[in-house]
């Protein structure tokens, strides 16, 4: 999965050190939580595996399970920049798609890997929502990165919509839009699917969508 810069102007360059030095970290804390587990791996293995200090981590992160959060929301973050990318009309002079398709197109685009990159940040990812099974913390974490998403989501979707951010509607979307992606990246992480294809994440997601727009008596018919 893939950072990328969203709107407003461009981050300091102590901003742009600290958030690359953060993603080392959560980098390092997947991996090694992939390879050995939550439990055996401690705060001084991922502060030597990302190669800061260990006073380094604890400015960034309150405990373990707290530094893969960097990683976990860069997903997040990559799909609502490319949300607000597809509203804006299009190049070639034509119509910008509908919100619905805009939405869809964006998570579907930002949940498939273009590249080994990207298909070893969805396995990371796997690996971490496996763990966080049985790891309270670490599914805390996983559910705060959601949550935070949704509340980032909502200015996003009530621009769009042209309403205001404390409409029903529109936090309900926002709300029902995340909980999608996240069922569908823990049904994914739950077998062993490859990330791309009918059962990865994006498709997951594109049926979960598709669910939504059907309405609630397509849901519980």
């Amino acid at each position: 999965m893939v950072t990328a810069e969203s709107g407003g102007s461009r981050p300091s360059l102590t901003a742009r050190r600290k958030a690359a030095t953060q993603v080392e970290i959560a980098r390092a804390a997947a991996r090694l939580f992939a390879e050995r587990g939550v439990d055996n791996t401690t705060a001084e293995d991922i502060a030597a595996a990302a190669g800061v200090a260990l006073r380094t981590f604890y400015r960034y992160f309150r405990t373990k399970q707290d530094a893969v959060a960097p990683l976990l929301s860069t997903g997040a973050q990559h799909w609502r920049d490319a949300l607000a990318a597809l509203e804006e009309p299009a190049g070639d002079g034509g119509p910008a798609p509908g919100l619905p398709e805009a939405v869809e197109r964006s998570v579907v685009d930002a949940l498939t890997p273009g590249g080994p990159e990207e298909e070893r940040a969805l396995e990371w990812t796997r690996a971490l929502l496996r763990a966080a099974r049985e790891d309270a913390t670490l599914r805390a974490v996983w559910y705060r990165v959601n949550q935070e998403s949704e509340e980032l989501l909502v200015p996003l979707l009530a621009a769009a919509a042209g309403r205001p951010d404390d409409d029903l509607t529109v936090r309900l979307a926002a709300a029902a839009v995340t909980d999608a992606i996240r069922l569908s990246m823990e049904t994914w992480s739950a077998g062993d699917a490859p990330p791309g294809g009918e059962d990865g994440p994006a498709a997951l997601a594109a049926r979960c969508l598709h669910a939504l727009a059907g309405g609630l008596p397509d849901l519980l018919r």
